[in-house]
């Protein structure tokens, strides 16, 4: 997937999630969007560690954080699985649903990791502050279709050359986006709704 070459991460993925909230017509938060971008720009980095977090299955991963004694490092492994689970159910769902790994079940873990991440910021209570993990935690599927038209939005901006336009096309037919769909018109392809114009 490519990103188009911009002044910062955050900044393309703040602008991409505008345009995607549009698009989806959801609603987030503005401490909400800032932490989406701020996911989305540090998982467009390598990073080891942070693709060694889904090495292994998720219920072991959440089982894993919720048992861990050090209330800091509990946090941070349930930070670090939500922000995963969204990441990946967003861009990379395919590679899911090849291991017959079903989306609820992503939506579950990703929503409980944030919900426990949250409830130990807030020791449990909801004094009217910004309550960012809870509303990560109770939109997590809303937010997944969103991460996964940034990752439309994404490829689309970026699509060059025939194999990007392959690509394009492919995931267009898993997904029929119409972010995707414009962007196949623009290179002067027709894809009306509900029909598969070119097999």
């Amino acid at each position: 997937m490519t990103i188009l070459a911009t002044a910062s991460l955050d900044g393309f993925f703040h602008d991409a999630l505008e345009d995607a909230m549009k698009a989806r017509r959801i609603e987030a938060s503005s401490g909400t969007k800032t932490y989406l971008a701020g996911v989305l720009s540090e998982f467009a980095k390598p990073d080891a560690h942070r693709e060694a977090t889904l090495d292994r299955p998720l219920a072991f991963l959440l089982d894993e954080a919720l048992h861990t004694n050090d209330l800091g490092e509990r946090f941070a492994k349930l930070r670090a699985l939500g922000d995963g689970t969204l990441y990946s159910s967003g861009f990379f769902i395919d590679h899911f649903e090849r291991r017959g790994v079903d989306q609820s079940y992503l939506v579950n873990i990703g929503s409980r990791a944030y919900e426990s991440a949250g409830s130990l910021l807030t020791g449990g209570s909801t004094d009217g502050g910004p309550d960012i993990f809870g509303e990560l935690a109770r939109k997590f599927e809303a937010f997944v279709a969103l991460v996964a038209e940034v990752a439309n939005l994404t490829l689309a901006r970026g699509a060059e050359g025939v194999t990007g336009l392959l690509k394009l096309y492919e995931r267009w037919q898993k997904t029929q986006s119409e972010t995707i769909a414009s962007a196949l018109s623009a290179h002067g392809f027709s894809t009306p709704k509900g029909k598969k114009v070119f097999q």
